[in-house]
């Protein structure tokens, strides 16, 4: 090639090269489980895999239908993920909390080694920050399961001490207890919590030190577990790995610690790791009990604001309310301790966050997909909901830095995950023997018959509101009436005369029953404007037909206000700010769909 045409195309090159906008993936709430680990002190590997002829230590699907996630398929979903990732050329994946599911030993070591793997082979650098199950309290604690798969298809109790669970059958192993945050900055230090020597500047809410004189040197010994200590109440110290860092020129990413483990007895040993309420409530008690972190907050803004630093912060905890306006209508409905009304924030919060300067808040912790803005005339805060790998819709977020005053999110869809039915055969295992267990509620076997990581999710979502969220949190009363309603009849219960002349035919809404109408609800809280893509047009015009009469009826029968209360949820849920793909502008305080 002439010499000089080279040159040019190297100057080209080099000009692409710099001007290329930083991406960051979030990852959130990967409650890593390692199927194929092992324990350092017992020999168990776990059930043998008919399919794979591979030892699996897995949770059973029982236990699965019951949770908010999954425990066994997200080991492959997260696989999926990061060679998603890699694909795509993205350097940084900052991981919003719950990376593990209670922090045992290996689980850790696997996690490490899959994170190691990734850094090594494509150069990806990871930025963690801690959840309510990892760790579960301030300092290790004794545990286990009951709902490990035995070789028998019956549940096997894992524990780390044999006087721990209620199982005959067990495994005891302190690989199973739950690490404190000293055994997890001791296994994951290289991933956030520690200082690289390429990250540009690092630093804790406790070491003080400026960006400006910023030495690696210091960023070690400011990392020191002894140094990273609060006191919670007085005489009670515990942990806060909350850092910030600057992996590529003029980004900051603050990973806020939104733990807080307040002790439940004052005149307990502080030590005594069963004396802490747990964190799962986030950023109300932050307000109370962690205010140090407010205060690093605004200095850390202030500096990036006075240095021209673009600010990125993550945490576990939203600082948003994210039901899109509903929380009120679900209150009256169903009351204040039903669907996890107490870890919506509190106004305060983002109040509180947003004067002290912060503008972009990742979170994860809810399992869903959702964007939440608050707005003043001096502040502009937006918090993006990170969905679970292990929840539906799975996906993860992609951060786009086109400017200082421009973002772009893109959500990330896993729809196919390689290997997502290996377990299959286990649990055809595990089903066979809750059958003979005639005392035993069934989960539906259809499951085994998806053909799509999507559609798994999906049917874990539809068994999850049918085996726990109806029965936890819906009057039974009211489910008693109304399951035995389809759409028309919902209709008619409302407007039975002058349908025709609105153009409305009653009977094409017989297609749908109410145990439909509740499953989209939850479909709209977990995956936002994402789940248009599983419901039915036709049903979201019909949803939108009598969501507008139920609201402009005035019946005072009780059966037609709590009808009345879950068209307007639904109509809330769906028809919230922009989460798939959007632009954030800073500067006009304000996001646009894209």
């Amino acid at each position: 090639m002439n010499k000089g045409i080279f040159t040019i195309v190297l100057l080209i090159f080099t000009l692409f090269q710099a001007q290329k906008p930083v991406q960051i993936a979030f990852l959130s709430d990967v409650h890593f489980q390692d199927l194929y680990g092992s324990f350092s002190d017992h020999d168990f590997k776990g059930t043998i895999n008919p399919k794979t002829g591979k030892s699996t230590i897995l949770r059973t699907m029982d236990s699965q239908l019951h949770s908010t996630r999954i425990f066994n398929e997200n080991y492959f979903t997260f696989l999926k993920a990061l060679d998603d990732i890699a694909v795509k050329g993205i350097k940084i994946v900052a991981m919003p909390g719950d990376f593990s599911d209670d922090g045992q030993a290996y689980n850790l070591r696997g996690l490490h080694k899959i994170l190691e793997e990734y850094h090594g082979r494509y150069g990806i650098r990871f930025y963690l920050t801690t959840g309510n199950h990892d760790p579960v309290g301030p300092f290790r604690n004794d545990g286990g399961k009951d709902d490990f798969l035995g070789t028998d298809g019956n549940p096997l109790g894992i524990y780390s001490r044999k006087d721990v669970g209620k199982s005959t059958e067990k495994v005891i192993t302190k690989d199973i207890a739950e690490s404190g945050y000293l055994e997890i900055l001791n296994e994951l230090k290289d991933f956030g919590f520690y200082p690289q020597k390429e990250d540009l500047f690092w630093s804790t809410p406790f070491d003080g030190s400026s960006s400006e004189n910023y030495s690696y040197e210091e960023g070690l010994q400011a990392a020191d577990y002894s140094k990273r200590m609060y006191d919670v109440a007085q005489g009670f110290s515990v942990p806060d790995l909350s850092y910030v860092v600057e992996p590529v020129k003029d980004v900051w990413m603050i990973a806020i610690d939104g733990n807080t483990y307040i002790p439940k007895n004052l005149s307990e040993n502080p030590a005594n790791p069963s004396n802490y309420k747990g964190a799962a409530i986030g950023y109300n008690n932050v307000l109370t009990s962690k205010q140090h972190l407010i205060q690093w907050v605004k200095k850390l803004a202030d500096e990036a604001k006075k240095n021209n630093k673009t600010l990125i912060a993550f945490t576990h905890y939203p600082m948003i309310d994210f039901n899109d306006g509903a929380t009120h209508e679900i209150k009256s409905l169903l009351g204040e301790k039903k669907w996890q009304l107490e870890r919506v924030p509190e106004e305060e919060v983002s109040k509180v966050f947003a004067e002290a300067g912060l503008q972009i808040h990742f979170a994860g912790h809810m399992h869903i997909n959702d964007t939440g803005i608050r707005k003043t005339e001096d502040t502009f805060l937006v918090n993006i909901q990170v969905p679970s790998l292990a929840a539906y819709v799975p996906a993860y977020k992609v951060l786009t830095i086109q400017s200082p005053d421009k973002m772009e999110i893109q959500t990330e869809i896993l729809d196919e995950v390689p290997r997502f039915d290996e377990l299959f055969p286990l649990y055809e295992k595990e089903y066979d023997a809750l059958q003979r267990n005639t005392g035993k509620i069934l989960w539906n076997k259809d499951i085994l018959k998806t053909k799509s990581y999507h559609d798994f999710m999906l049917f874990h979502l539809k068994e999850l509101v049918r085996l726990r969220m109806i029965p936890d949190d819906w009057p039974e009363d009211f489910i008693k009436k109304a399951k035995e309603l389809n759409g028309e009849d919902l209709l008619l219960l409302i407007q039975n005369k002058g349908l025709k002349a609105k153009g409305i035919k009653s009977e094409n809404f017989k297609n749908w029953s109410f145990d439909d109408l509740l499953l989209d609800v939850y479909q709209f809280q977990s995956a936002d404007e994402l789940a248009k893509k599983d419901i039915p047009e036709e049903r979201l015009k019909q949803y939108h037909v009598l969501e507008t009469l139920y609201r402009d009826n005035n019946s005072k029968d009780p059966f037609i206000q709590q009808l009345k209360s879950v068209f307007k949820i639904l109509s809330l849920l769906s028809h919230g700010d922009p989460a798939d793909h959007f632009e954030i502008d800073l500067k006009r305080k304000e996001i646009r769909k894209l």
